[in-house]
């Protein structure tokens, strides 16, 4: 049975209100960071991205792959917006992806710990994906579900559909894979709505729920994305420092203008899988 145990650590500091921005960072990577690690050889006229890092803040199309495997992450952002007091906070999440893309679909589905010491204020997420066409992947998710109103600042459930792409004919340095790719898809909730600080400072209700990104691998082992996450941009590096290895590191710089939010944030994020079963792995 093919399948993998992922670790993914990720690494900065937030403020209280941290805690809240990166549930929707953290949840929205739930279906696209795991995979970007290591791209599973599903057909082999298929065309799949560079399994670098491809986003931080936006999610994928291209959801859990093609195998089974069980995953735990933690995380944090600095700094948050609409507040004074700088501290380290952290969100942790663990779950399980199992199907095949392919031939039939994939499921996510992961549960959020905001209070990790405590193992509280729990909220749920849970994404299909299916792999289409020769270099096309298509994913429905549902983000924050069950979060409790009064710690996460998530107005509603978020739901959203991506759309994407790995380009022929632009191949990286990864045999089999593409060098530039995309994906496009809209959302509610944490894609549409602005917070509350947005609305005090009079930046309007609601962003565009259109997200974006694009990614494109420089030299081997590293990509350079930039991310439209609906409500603000972002660009990010996505780096694998050891060759033969599919520990994945990312650093991001987002909330670039001034369309939500009012500073600048920073996000540094690295991955540790350990794979059960190799064969069907490309590194």
């Amino acid at each position: 049975m093919k399948g993998m145990l992922t670790l993914m650590f990720v690494w900065c500091t937030s403020q209280a209100f941290g805690q809240t921005v990166f549930e929707k960072a953290l949840s929205l990577k739930m279906d696209s960071l795991i995979e970007e690690k290591a791209k599973f050889r599903s057909r082999s006229s298929f065309v799949l991205p560079s399994n670098n890092l491809q986003s931080i803040t936006t999610p994928s199309g291209w959801g859990g792959g093609n195998a089974t495997y069980f995953f735990a992450i933690l995380g944090a952002i600095y700094p948050s917006f609409y507040t004074t007091e700088k501290k380290p906070d952290m969100i942790g999440a663990a779950g399980i992806s199992f199907g095949n893309s392919s031939r039939f679909v994939n499921v996510s589905a992961s549960v959020n710990v905001t209070r990790v010491s405590e193992l509280r204020d729990l909220s749920a997420n849970i994404v299909l994906s299916r792999q289409i066409f020769k270099s096309c992947s298509i994913a429905v998710g549902g983000l924050q579900l069950f979060a409790d109103p009064k710690v996460s600042d998530a107005p509603e459930n978020t739901y959203y559909i991506a759309f994407s792409h790995a380009i022929r004919g632009n191949r990286s340095q990864e045999t089999g894979n593409a060098a530039l790719s995309y994906t496009i898809g809209f959302g509610t909730g944490r894609f549409l709505r602005k917070s509350p600080g947005d609305v005090a400072a009079g930046k309007g209700k609601y962003g565009t729920g259109v997200f974006a990104n694009v990614s494109y691998e420089l030299v081997k082992r590293l990509n350079l994305n930039a991310e439209w996450s609906g409500l603000n941009l972002g660009f990010s590096l996505g780096v694998r420092p050891l060759k033969n290895s599919a520990i994945t590191m990312g650093f991001g710089v987002f909330n670039l203008t001034n369309y939500s939010g009012d500073r600048v944030t920073y996000m540094s994020t690295i991955g540790i899988p350990i794979f059960l079963d190799r064969k069907n792995i490309q590194l």
